[in-house]
């Protein structure tokens, strides 16, 4: 039986829109983004056509990972308000019918949090078990050979109580012990706090990290290493991420979510398609709503390619399961910068129509492109801990553009980070005015996503293609829609499913078509197909 579009949860048929407040608008002049400048562009939000935001971490913080080094999970830092902005802000976000999810940072929280400074300062404190702690090994090292995500030893020494700790990230990370149940209802407690406030949902930052294999044995070499990536994968973390229990807990966090309506659990989880599946859980006890899916980030910008990594993931989805894609984040390089402006158009489109739920990162709708960070400008530790490898985060977390006017509207002060080199023109005014830009198609988009069921959430079938077009179907009732991108910089034929004829051109990524039996370079379509 087709399911009615309305009787399909909102996190099924709507789409996600990440914002970076710190990037956003700064509504006092400090140069950092706040809470009350996200509020006061809200109407842009609302514009474009989405029906949810997720914000990153907005809680106290020292901000040594930019507030994934969370001080307090129960509050808003002082750099982005108060909780009575954040009270202000999603009741605003509710009025115009959006939803609000905050970020979760559940496997560490910061050094200067009350309960690593109570843990640390004994090891017979009540808190000490809250962490991860352990006698240095038989030579005075580290317990064992797992490698921080940003590079060196997962161990930092405490000279003061003569042992280590644990941190999968900066060493002012320190990794939280979920096999202890203090901190688990502790923890739990958190996501209440939130939920009590009418937040929608969270994104659950780095889930599959959260539990380590018991006895922390030494992670196994990774014989693929090479010096161009990152030093942690010299390693395969396979005692340091993804363990059996902490399905566990992606189930209490699910119920817990359940218990209080139409709540969404997005899960941060790079892991293969068959293991990415299990964060589904099981029909009787599920797990994440969505497990977030970053392959057309990670894979590279080849139909053919393309073709078969989509394919391969929508077969690993469960039926209980639902898909989801993102192509741009506050981690991933802009999609813009990767693949060109000609194409980012097209990757919108494939954003948009592509079974499931999609998440659009801020300024990609604006086609923010690469951007100049002067050395004396860059913020970003990870790329300080590993500079010559140039995966530094600063890029694509650079300052919204609003404007032509001081700072691009941002506000008043000077932005924490450099504009984008043409914001003159690249930004919401000018685009908003212009038909043809890259925000009208968003917007364009997203409005044909929204009144199209077979778009939002109907079947996918892939299509036969030319060469370097990826094609794919989606349906829904008697709606039987074709998309169809040109992936190459040169036309290519349009070849329609046999027995088919073009009812209608829905949407077009260039403002004119180049005739029905043509796709113009880097066009993308959506067609209605009608019988022949």
């Amino acid at each position: 039986m087709t399911l009615a579009h309305d009787d399909v949860p909102w996190w099924q048929r709507g789409t996600i829109y990440q914002i970076y407040p710190r990037s956003f608008a700064d509504a006092n002049g400090d140069g950092v983004g706040d809470l009350e400048g996200v509020e006061a562009h809200l109407d842009h939000v609302q514009a474009l056509g989405v029906d949810a935001i997720w914000l990153s971490p907005i809680f106290p913080s020292p901000m040594a990972d930019f507030g994934y080094d969370v001080a307090d999970y129960c509050d808003v830092s002082p750099l982005f308000g108060d909780l009575a902005a954040f009270d202000r802000l999603i009741a605003a976000v509710h009025a115009r019918g959006l939803k609000l999810l905050l970020d979760f940072v559940p496997n560490h929280s910061s050094d200067q949090h009350p309960w690593f400074q109570a843990s640390r300062s004994s090891r017979d404190d009540p808190k000490r078990d809250w962490y991860i702690w352990r006698d240095p090994a038989s030579d005075g090292g580290p317990p064992n050979n797992w490698i921080s995500d940003f590079g060196g030893s997962s161990w930092e020494y405490d000279a003061a109580t003569g042992q280590y700790y644990l941190h999968a990230f900066l060493k002012q990370q320190p990794d939280l012990n979920w096999r202890n149940p203090d901190l688990r209802a502790a923890m739990t407690d958190v996501l209440r706090f939130w939920f009590d406030r009418g937040v929608d949902g969270f994104r659950i930052d780095v889930l599959w990290h959260i539990v380590k294999a018991e006895g922390l044995p030494d992670n196994p070499p990774n014989p693929a290493w090479h010096a161009g990536i990152t030093e942690r994968d010299r390693l395969i973390q396979l005692h340091s991420t993804d363990q059996p229990e902490a399905h566990a807990i992606a189930a209490e966090f699910r119920a817990l979510a359940d218990s209080y309506g139409a709540r969404v659990l997005v899960g941060e989880i790079f892991l293969p398609n068959d293991r990415l599946a299990r964060w589904h859980g099981t029909p009787a006890r599920p797990e994440v709503h969505l497990p977030f899916n970053f392959a057309l980030i990670e894979t590279p910008w080849h139909a053919d390619t393309l073709a078969r990594v989509i394919d391969a993931y929508e077969r690993s989805i469960p039926a209980h399961g639902w898909p989801n894609w993102v192509i741009g984040s506050h981690d991933a390089p802009r999609i813009a910068a990767r693949v060109g402006e000609a194409q980012a158009r097209v990757a919108a489109m494939l954003l948009l129509t592509l079974r499931g739920t999609p998440t659009l990162y801020q300024g990609d709708e604006i086609g923010i492109g690469p951007v100049t960070i002067p050395p004396d400008r860059i913020r970003d530790p990870q790329h300080f801990r590993q500079p010559t490898l140039d995966i530094g985060r600063d890029r694509s977390r650079t300052p919204m553009a609003w404007d032509d006017g001081a700072n691009a509207g941002f506000g008043s002060g000077e932005p924490w980070l450099p504009l984008h080199d043409d914001w003159r023109t690249r930004n919401v005014a000018v685009q908003s005015r212009d038909a043809a830009s890259m925000l009208s198609l968003y917007r364009d988009l997203l409005a044909l996503r929204r009144r199209t069921p077979a778009l939002s959430i109907g079947g996918y079938a892939p299509a036969m293609s030319d060469e370097d077009v990826l094609a794919f179907e989606r349906t829904y009732g008697e709606e039987r829609l074709l998309v169809v991108l040109n992936l190459s910089a040169s036309p290519r034929r349009l070849i329609l499913p046999r027995g088919t004829a073009i009812a209608a051109v829905m949407q077009s990524t260039r403002p004119t078509r180049a005739g029905d039996a043509t796709l113009a370079p880097d066009e993308g379509l959506i067609l209605e197909l009608r019988p022949a």
